[in-house]
């Protein structure tokens, strides 16, 4: 039997930085950046996660919000929509290419981080469920059709400047 350690470290393929959004307040629409900068246990400048008061021992669970691109069409399909902006679900980073449910290791005692272009580590922290918001904006069952392909949560370690087509390894911390 093969052990699960080491499986959960392996990655077919990095993924791809596709969309990077801002969202400078709560309820304000979001801003698509080419570019961010990613700022240790606060978050992503211009984003409202890194205007918070720094929390001890790394800052808070929800610096950086992070979707995958695959998910996007199942989103509007289960919201009955013919196709679904990633900017509208608020999400920070839009990733293809790598199953990011996965970069968070079942194990205490191998953790697992995301690394960005060249610089940015991050931790995830765990999933990013909808809120009451993607009824709003997804319309009726808008919040449903979210559950369970909202994305992640992330703390950021590392900060840098990260970019769209920036890759996005797994490796461990």
């Amino acid at each position: 039997m093969t052990e699960l350690r080491p499986l959960v470290q392996a990655f077919v393929q990095p993924g791809r930085i596709e969309a990077i959004f801002l969202r400078p307040a709560r309820r304000q629409a979001v801003l698509r950046a080419g570019t961010a900068t990613a700022i240790a246990g606060r978050g992503l400048e211009g984003d409202r996660s890194s205007t918070r008061p720094a929390a001890p021992g790394g800052g808070g669970r929800r610096q950086v919000t992070l979707i995958q691109a695959e998910h996007l069409p199942a989103i509007a399909a289960l919201a009955g929509l013919a196709e679904v902006d990633a900017g509208t679900l608020r999400r920070n980073l839009v990733v293809s290419g790598l199953n990011l449910l996965a970069a968070r290791s079942p194990f205490a005692d191998t953790p697992l981080v995301l690394c960005v272009g060249g610089q940015v580590m991050l931790e995830v922290t765990g999933p990013c469920e909808p809120c009451s918001r993607m009824e709003e904006l997804l319309g009726s069952g808008g919040y449903n059709a979210m559950r369970g392909h909202g994305g992640i949560t992330a703390r950021v370690l590392a900060g840098g400047v990260l970019q769209i087509g920036d890759a996005v390894t797994v490796r461990p911390r």
